[in-house]
């Protein structure tokens, strides 16, 4: 006779965060599947509320997603800083020529949120929807047309970061692995540091409009199989390159200027 052994519900949840099967399965926006409930998501935007958000009056909500509505800076989560190693799904739409980017750990974190057809930093990559903002380029260009909703995630794990857009994964690398060191001290050039952890969760407002809804967020598990498999970057394009060379002289030039100044003081 056989025995059958039940396979633990939350063990099950967590197969079907990695095989995408949360990806909107209820088709309700701003509400949590019972695999999500399961799996230990929470939702951390109720579609209409911004109770538990830091903001200056510039955020609101509009149709069940939160819309930046005028200048004034950052609309951040202060219930609790963002968990070492953590799951984030989300949904975004932008306008024409709209950039905006998700915050996700202190200083450069960021997932890019952007209008890659009008705006120009959709000329290069590494500064593209979906990119780890001037580290990391997505593989490929996985956006919908604007004014449709995306579905971005973000995916953490030790020295693991993962990017996915619209249910594919489009940045999988581990910052610990040599081949990647140009890319981090690139990072570093601008303030970011890929060791950073603790930060609270923001939405940045770059003058542009953008919305979001279906904010998602969960702890992953020390044990769970994030199923990393390096997904290669998009090549950036000579151009870019020379732009970003210039920056980067610039960023290094006025940070010599600056502790010239504080050295005179």
């Amino acid at each position: 006779m056989k025995h059958h052994h039940a396979f633990p519900v939350a063990a099950l949840a967590i197969l079907a965060v990695w095989s995408g099967r949360l990806e909107n399965a209820s088709g309700e926006p701003n509400s949590l599947t019972e695999e999500e409930k399961s799996a230990g998501f929470e939702l951390i935007f109720n579609g209409s509320s911004l109770e538990s958000w830091e903001q200056d009056g510039n955020w609101g909500v509009e149709d069940g997603a939160i819309a930046r509505k005028d200048k004034g800076g950052s609309l951040t989560w202060k219930v609790k800083p963002v968990p070492n190693d953590f799951e984030l799904r989300f949904e975004w739409k932008v306008a024409e020529r709209s950039n905006s980017g998700v915050y996700y750990r202190p200083g450069q974190y960021e997932y890019q949120i952007l209008d890659n057809d009008k705006h120009s930093d959709g000329l290069n990559p590494r500064t593209s929807a979906a990119s780890f903002y001037f580290c990391v380029a997505p593989s490929k260009d996985a956006t919908k047309p604007v004014g449709e909703w995306n579905e971005g995630r973000i995916v953490c794990k030790g020295t693991v970061i993962q990017h996915w857009l619209n249910g594919e994964k489009v940045i999988d690398f581990d910052y610990a692995d040599p081949r990647w060191k140009a890319d981090v001290e690139r990072l570093a050039e601008r303030g970011g540091d890929v060791k950073a952890r603790g930060a609270f969760l923001s939405l940045q407002d770059h003058g542009d409009p953008v919305w979001f809804r279906s904010i998602r967020l969960r702890e992953i598990a020390k044990d769970e199989d994030i199923g990393h498999e390096t997904v290669e970057p998009a090549e950036i394009p000579e151009s870019a390159l020379k732009k970003e060379a210039v920056l980067l002289d610039r960023i290094q030039k006025n940070r010599e200027a600056r502790e010239k100044a504080v050295q005179g003081k």
